[in-house]
């Protein structure tokens, strides 16, 4: 269909929350994307220019246009999700979760069992989770093992078979494990209240049970039965120890989920934990993987849904960050101070946290994509046209006015490329004069690179502020390279980026990976540009030691320091050793110089 074809399409769009579909000349399905009103949203993309790259070639390719009207925001919200999940458009984020989750399990039969499983079964057994972790299962588990006798057998323990005897108790009674409800040892009201109480400690909650606990060891402790009540006391300090370790926040903090993003260029990190009781019962952090120029909101309300829908979550309440549209049926709650706003902020320090696991590992497996992450990521942070592949900053040593000199340290891809370091005598410049010798070593670096015919960088850092940044201008301009490439000036002080012909500084973030990369290079370049000068500096200085003797000059001092490789050395040699390189005559005046 032409572009007239959906002009029509755009014209009767209804003004109604719903879900769009685009579709290309092939029919096939591109995006689908949720909006409160279809024809607003649906049209902004076709009345103004994206910046996006990859939004730009999307709008080229639709050719139709599908909606479903829904009653709700939450409906098209939850329709989005599915649709995504069924079709997996190529332009729409995927959050893909393969693992099959495990739950606890409480078998809707006659004295229920309890154990974890990682396959739902539709009987009307109870079913909690799902969990992201096994561990926090076993630990759960482990708990409620502690603290009541359950059966593990998987008899069928009805009236009838029970009454008949066709059961004996096994090891686990014996153990204290089991009560023995398949000899009728246990009555069926019992069993179903520890039930109960282990319902309220999956869900976070130990209020009932701490009270049941304590009732019991006080009405043991009043008949004398102190063993008994030493049983029960310790079972308490169990669950008391578990809740204080559970616990986080304040516990009147109930049935909530607490959700955080953490984005850079390609990827974005969603943190969801969720609360009960003031306890964390689950957590879990999802990686998303950009296709378009989405949002944080975006991406947070996509993730918001498709979580609660996987997790089975139903509470009424979230805590984000910022404000988010889920629907009419969730309260959003964006905390800023106390108990509330540190949840949130735990859930950003995990997602952070995640994030940086995820670095590490992709450095490893996968150094590409590791690269590709910071490149894209500083090509954004420092507003350039071209990811800095090639990077060259340059560095002024002339500590205390003497034997000026420059030094030129390579990044390629983010990381130093030693073997291209390059050293500058200055040469043009008497005395310390910064920006003269800035503007001669930038001029004879690309000058020579122009000559070789060699890649030329896509960023010049220069080590200084405005005016180191416009004597190297002046260089890039005679050598017609102005514009061609990238350059900015690092103020040591304040950590200011420079820009040409723009008098604000740019400030980065202090924790950023681009800050970071630019402090390395600069501090490389210094490093290198001080070390030279350093062995320049020493240089001069023996080679003047050795001058100030009479009938010794530079031939000679080129001679000594050949054979004796160091001042100290020749001060330290026999008269005949001078003898032998030197001849008597100058062996002596160098002998008596230094004795």
């Amino acid at each position: 269909m032409e572009s007239s074809g959906i002009d029509i399409q755009l014209k009767t769009l209804p003004e109604s929350p719903g879900v769009y579909q685009f579709y290309d000349k092939d029919e096939k399905l591109l995006y689908v994307g949720k909006a409160k009103n279809l024809k607003k949203r649906v049209s902004s993309y076709f009345q103004k220019t994206h910046e996006y790259g990859k939004t730009r070639v999307l709008v080229k390719k639709i050719r139709s246009i599908r909606h479903v009207v829904v009653p709700t925001e939450t409906d098209a919200l939850l329709l989005e999700n599915n649709l995504i999940k069924k079709y997996q458009p190529r332009y729409n984020v995927m959050l893909k979760d393969d693992k099959t989750y495990p739950w606890i399990c409480i078998k809707k039969e006659r004295f229920p069992r309890i154990f974890p499983t990682r396959k739902v079964i539709r009987d009307g057994s109870e079913y909690f989770g799902p969990y992201t972790s096994m561990k926090t299962i076993r630990t759960l588990l482990d708990l409620i093992k502690g603290l009541y006798s359950l059966r593990t057998c998987n008899y069928d323990l009805s009236p009838e078979k029970v009454s008949s005897g066709k059961y004996k108790v096994c090891l686990e009674y014996h153990l204290g494990n089991c009560k023995g409800p398949c000899e009728n040892l246990q009555s069926e009201a019992v069993y179903n209240q520890q039930i109960e109480e282990i319902r309220k400690i999956i869900k976070g909650d130990f209020k009932d049970s701490l009270k049941h606990f304590q009732d019991l060891m006080h009405s043991y402790a009043a008949e004398m039965r102190f063993e008994d009540a030493q049983r029960i006391k310790e079972k308490i300090e169990v669950l008391e120890n578990y809740q204080v370790k559970s616990t986080v926040v304040n516990p009147k903090i109930s049935n909530v989920d607490v959700f955080s993003i953490i984005s850079d260029e390609g990827f974005a990190y969603v943190n969801f934990l969720q609360l009960s009781y003031g306890s964390i019962i689950r957590a879990h952090t999802v990686e998303i993987k950009k296709k378009l120029d989405e949002s944080d909101k975006e991406l947070l309300e996509l993730a918001i849904t498709d979580m609660r829908n996987k997790f089975h979550s139903n509470s009424r309440e979230i805590f984000v960050p910022f404000e988010v549209d889920v629907g009419e049926e969730i309260k959003v709650t964006v905390p800023k101070l106390g108990d509330k706003k540190r949840i949130v902020e735990l859930s950003e320090r995990n997602a952070k946290l995640y994030r940086q696991e995820k670095f590490k590992q992709i450095k490893i497996t996968d150094p590409d994509r590791h690269v590709k992450r910071i490149m894209e990521q500083m090509k954004k942070d420092l507003r350039l046209s071209k990811e800095p592949r090639h990077i060259e900053c340059f560095d002024n040593s002339n500590i205390q006015g003497t034997n000026p000199v420059a030094a030129c340290v390579v990044f390629k891809d983010g990381k130093p490329s030693k073997k291209e370091y390059r050293h500058f005598n200055i040469k043009t410049v008497d005395g310390p004069d910064d920006f003269a010798s800035m503007e001669e070593v930038v001029h004879r670096r690309y000058r020579r690179l122009l000559e070789e015919d060699a890649p030329l960088p896509q960023l010049i850092v220069i080590d200084g502020g405005k005016g180191q940044l416009n004597s190297a201008l002046k260089s890039l301009e005679r050598l017609g390279l102005r514009g061609k490439i990238a350059i900015i000036g690092i103020a040591k002080r304040l950590e200011e980026i420079f820009y040409p012909d723009d008098p604000v500084p740019l400030y980065l973030d202090k924790r950023s990976e681009t800050l970071k990369i630019v402090q390395q290079l600069r501090n490389e370049a210094h490093r290198f540009g001080i070390t030279f000068h350093r062995k320049k500096r020493a240089k001069a200085a023996i080679d003047t030691e050795l001058e100030n003797i009479d009938g010794v000059g530079k031939k000679t001092a080129g001679e000594l320091l050949k054979k004796f490789r160091s001042v100290k050395r020749i001060r330290e040699a026999s008269l005949e050793q001078l003898t032998e390189v030197v001849g008597p005559s100058k062996a002596s005046k160098i002998y008596k110089a230094f004795h």
